[in-house]
């Protein structure tokens, strides 16, 4: 099995992106896809012109031709048909998608993994949210189609993960039970997917290509948990990443409850660190996240009995990256006079994690912003499947109108201070959607504690640094 120094994070909607995975993998270090969100992603690069025609071109090699043409008579505007107007949605993912969604889903993915792998026999992993069920199936199909080595997953318990990635593998159907809000103990809901299924209503005589079966590593937090997904996994987990409450995005909430300090960020303690010295013992590899740019990072790692690091923040404002342009600018502003800090926000997030946010004025970190943004809930991917009082399924979501989340049945006091991430995130990789008024999304910005180390790897004169200058930085330790 491939055990690489470097891990880079899998951050955000489009933080990592195919550019980033494509130079770490290319550098000999396991480059990571974000997998929250791509459909969308690849449906608004598309809609501003596809710069550079790489959505095209990744397009141009799926597997299913006809899906790709459909999906670019649809959203493709060239240079000459942009304009001001809001940016087309598509229909958020269901228990039941309907065939255009499950299409976007495997051609989105499978497009940014190509994309990552393109020009090096380099290694590319893509990370997924377990809190984001319903995309996943087909997600991770899309991803496979393309050859994706490794498959990460946190925020939650993927004991099925392992089990499913073996079926699709061998072309078999799969299923993931839901968690529906509002269920009683005996309800049992599933998503379900047939890869051969979906492969044969689009090319009946199609030949089947051998599918890697991607390493898996879950994304844990606690010995604990990595001891169930050992034992109690449905296929083989082959490395762990130990992500400690430093690292960005969202966090495991703390152990024995939350507790807030005076700045309203929760309290970590003792009991929240991993014991990296049983965790050696599993006899599984493993991998630290959180801190990993300090000068000792990589280096303490490996004494305390780890394969290496995954890193985020670092590669997160380097040249490769999916932010934008002028957010990576304005965070190193900060980060050269001293300004970056990071707030632990303990209730932005709707799926009930805590989440890291940048201080970066304009953005939702500012309560003015927030509060002055009109709450929608447009995107869906961070809305919770409920069970309504006729026994259908319903979907709602902490950030949307507080009316709605009501008349669906939600209290009113989870709506507080819930932020909605999924158009934040766009908007932090340039792509806000855009009101008829004028107006457009403010953006999210989130990142680890290491925001305020980066200067070791900036050069100020240009204001830039490439993801080559992180890889230097950090083996130099070793």
């Amino acid at each position: 099995m491939f055990l690489p120094k470097i891990i880079q994070g899998g951050m955000g909607a489009g933080v990592s992106d195919w550019k980033l995975a494509n130079s770490v993998a290319a550098a000999g270090q396991l480059g990571v896809i974000s997998g929250t969100a791509l459909d969308s992603v690849m449906v608004r690069r598309l809609q501003l012109g596809d710069i550079g025609g790489h959505m095209r071109r990744g397009l141009a090699a799926f597997p299913v031709p006809a899906v790709a043409e459909r999906i670019l008579a649809r959203y493709f505007r060239s240079e000459a048909e942009q304009n001001d107007k809001p940016l087309r949605l598509i229909s958020g993912f269901r228990i039941d998608p309907n065939e255009h969604v499950v299409d976007l889903a495997i051609a989105a993915n499978f497009v940014e993994v190509f994309l990552a792998k393109e020009g090096h026999d380099g290694h590319v992993g893509v990370n997924y949210l377990e809190k984001i069920q319903l995309p996943n199936l087909t997600s991770m199909f899309g991803a496979m189609l393309a050859g994706v080595d490794n498959v990460l997953m946190g925020a939650g318990i993927p004991r099925t993960i392992p089990g499913i990635l073996d079926s699709l593998a061998e072309w078999k159907p799969v299923e993931m039970r839901i968690n529906v809000e509002d269920a009683d103990k005996e309800d049992a809901y599933y998503t379900r997917f047939d890869p051969l299924q979906w492969i044969r209503s689009h090319l009946p005589h199609f030949e089947l290509p051998q599918l890697k079966r991607p390493d898996f590593f879950p994304i844990i937090s606690s010995n604990v948990l990595a001891l169930t997904l050992a034992k109690k996994s449905t296929g083989k987990v082959n490395g762990f990443i130990v992500e400690r409450h430093i690292a960005g995005g969202h966090n495991a909430p703390p152990r024995g409850g939350m507790k807030l300090d005076e700045n309203d960020e929760p309290i970590y303690g003792p009991k929240d660190e991993a014991n990296l010295a049983q965790l050696s013992k599993m006899g599984i590899p493993f991998w630290l996240a959180g801190g990993g740019s300090s000068e000792t990072g990589l280096k303490d790692a490996l004494a305390a009995g780890a394969a290496g690091i995954q890193v985020g923040t670092a590669f997160a404002y380097c040249d490769e990256s999916g932010f934008d342009a002028s957010i990576k600018k304005r965070v190193l502003e900060k980060v050269k006079n001293g300004e970056a800090k990071i707030f632990t926000d303990s209730r932005g997030s709707p799926t009930g994690f805590p989440f890291k946010v940048v201080n970066l004025e304009g953005t939702l970190f500012e309560p003015e912003v927030y509060e002055s943004r009109k709450r929608i809930c447009d995107l869906c991917y961070l809305r919770h499947p409920y069970k309504k009082a006729d026994a259908t399924i319903g979907y709602r979501c902490p950030s949307e109108p507080v009316k709605d989340y009501i008349k669906k049945g939600g209290k009113e006091e989870d709506t507080v201070g819930r932020k909605c991430l999924c158009n934040g995130l766009m908007a932090a990789i340039g792509m806000p959607q855009k009101y008829k008024d004028g107006g457009e999304e403010p953006a999210m910005v989130t990142s680890g504690d290491d925001v305020t180390k980066l200067s070791r790897f900036v050069n100020w004169d240009t204001m830039s640094y490439s993801s080559q200058d992180v890889i230097k930085e950090l083996l130099s330790q070793i």
